[in-house]
């Protein structure tokens, strides 16, 4: 018996990396686990079966229960078949982790619509399609205890040179997990989200993930935050984003400065007082 014996937990992007890790700590904790991925390069090119089929091995080996869909979470038809299969196979669904990505870097000057195109419908329209398909299935399944973990970035909360891309990939799923987190608490289903540095192939040339090694910066760090989040130990916690760098875990927030009610003295903002009362705008 585990946090989730007789739940059914989707992974996607779980053929690789941090989705891999995912996937096999949610089985460990004693779910049924529907392993996604297309078996693509980094960046999205490609496709291979076989890297979901692996990972379903693996749990299978363990004793646990899983299933392979190798899908794209960017199609419509390929993300609402995920749902179907594990409706088909486990006849429910209680959590949804978004966690398919691919990486196209490159200078904002330099990258192309197609650079910018495929980056975001893996991410950012992946993350919705997903979302929006597993919403309509508890929806008809009633009840609560639902839960969804996105997975964000570094990149889209800070910025990152090289991705602008990826960055407002993962800003736009912070604003999907903030909105997605008041719309769905009516259906019983919490929505947070993981910012997570890791080592795997998609950072494999970061020299400093590289230097700290699987051991520091592995996607063994991550995963225990991402089955907290959606079990039951996470009650109350909702609409939130937690960054996770190897065994540091802390927490991301938007934050709002008091600012000026009024313009001092009266009349109407200019470009020149704005100038002038700047510091009373900036955060303290």
């Amino acid at each position: 018996m585990g946090l989730f014996s007789g739940k059914v937990v989707i992974v996607t992007g779980s053929g690789n990396g941090i989705g891999r890790a995912h996937a096999l700590a949610f089985a460990k904790a004693g779910a049924s686990v529907v392993v996604n991925d297309v078996g693509g390069a980094r960046d999205g090119s490609g496709r291979d079966a076989k890297a979901a089929d692996l990972v379903v091995e693996e749990i299978k080996a363990a004793g646990g229960e899983a299933l392979a869909t190798s899908t794209s979470v960017s199609d419509l038809d390929g993300a609402e078949m995920i749902v179907w299969a594990a409706l088909n196979r486990f006849k429910r669904v209680d959590v949804l982790v978004n966690n398919a990505g691919i990486l196209r870097d490159r200078a904002l000057v330099n990258m192309s619509v197609a650079e910018w195109d495929a980056v975001q419908d893996v991410h950012l329209k992946g993350s919705f399609l997903m979302t929006r398909a597993f919403a309509r299935a508890i929806k008809m399944q009633g009840g609560d205890g639902y839960a969804i973990v996105n997975t964000t970035s570094v990149s889209g909360l800070l910025g990152n040179y090289g991705q602008a891309n990826y960055g407002a990939a993962k800003a736009g799923i912070f604003g999907l997990t903030r909105t997605a987190s008041i719309e769905l608490v009516k259906l019983g289903c919490r929505v947070n989200a993981i910012a997570p540095v890791a080592l795997t192939r998609m950072t494999e040339d970061v020299p400093r993930l590289a230097e700290m090694g699987i051991e520091g910066m592995g996607p063994q760090h991550i995963s225990p935050v991402a089955v907290w989040l959606a079990s039951g130990l996470a009650t109350g916690v909702n609409g939130r984003v937690f960054g996770v760098h190897g065994a540091k875990v802390f927490e991301y927030r938007m934050a709002q400065s008091d600012g000026l009610e009024a313009v001092p003295g009266g009349g109407d903002w200019t470009p020149e007082k704005l100038a002038q009362h700047l510091p009373r705008f900036e955060m303290t």
